[in-house]
């Protein structure tokens, strides 16, 4: 049985709704953050060295990153769902924004969250940050100029590792600007998997960055 540990307000709420895509069984266990430091519980370190969520096991395999482990499900147990074949002319593109989610699109969210704590002495920082990230909303919303999902017509795992992208920026009031950014996460938001996620494993409720 696949076990998703999962922390709440997290990554790891996508591994949940690409199971949920799937139709593959899988075990929840929770883990909660510390509500002063907003850390995940040392608990976590006994599943991976880095003690962060998500991580997944399978049997005596540990899977750690959201990029790896929607990789390994859908290509272990998707039976050709959501994963473009090698030859499919949306295979590069599926690629791209798998790696663009949090090679390049979370550092800024980041660095905003960051930044936004050390208060007046974080101001000179702040245009460059919120330059970024408007350049990337920017490219992804661009991208959805001619086609509803990131790869192409359909549903793939890159919307689903996109998806947190997302929410970030939803949280923080910074799609007003892009309507299809914001139209793609309604629709996403409207999915049955997607909602059975969040039965499941919580509300996402995360912080505004």
């Amino acid at each position: 049985m696949i076990k998703v540990h999962h922390l709440n307000n997290s990554r790891s709420h996508r591994v949940l709704w690409l199971l949920e895509e799937l139709g593959v069984p899988y075990e929840i266990v929770h883990y909660k953050r510390d509500l002063m430091t907003r850390l995940a519980p040392p608990e976590l370190k006994k599943v991976h060295p880095l003690g962060k969520s998500p991580v997944i096991t399978d049997g005596d395999l540990v899977v750690a990153e959201s990029g790896a482990i929607i990789e390994y499900l859908t290509k272990k147990y998707g039976q050709g769902k959501l994963w473009p074949a090698d030859n499919s002319p949306a295979w590069v593109s599926h690629t791209q924004w798998m790696h663009f989610a949090e090679g390049s699109a979370m550092l800024p969210f980041l660095l905003a969250l960051y930044v936004g704590m050390l208060g007046d002495n974080g101001a000179a920082l702040r245009p460059r940050i919120e330059g970024e990230i408007a350049n990337h909303l920017s490219y992804m919303d661009g991208a959805l100029a001619k086609q509803d999902y990131f790869a192409g017509k359909d549903l793939t795992a890159a919307d689903i590792q996109m998806s947190f992208i997302l929410e970030v920026a939803d949280t923080g009031g910074r799609l007003k600007d892009f309507p299809r950014l914001t139209a793609l996460l309604k629709r996403l938001r409207e999915r049955p998997a997607y909602k059975r996620a969040i039965e499941k494993g919580g509300p996402l409720e995360l912080i505004r960055r």
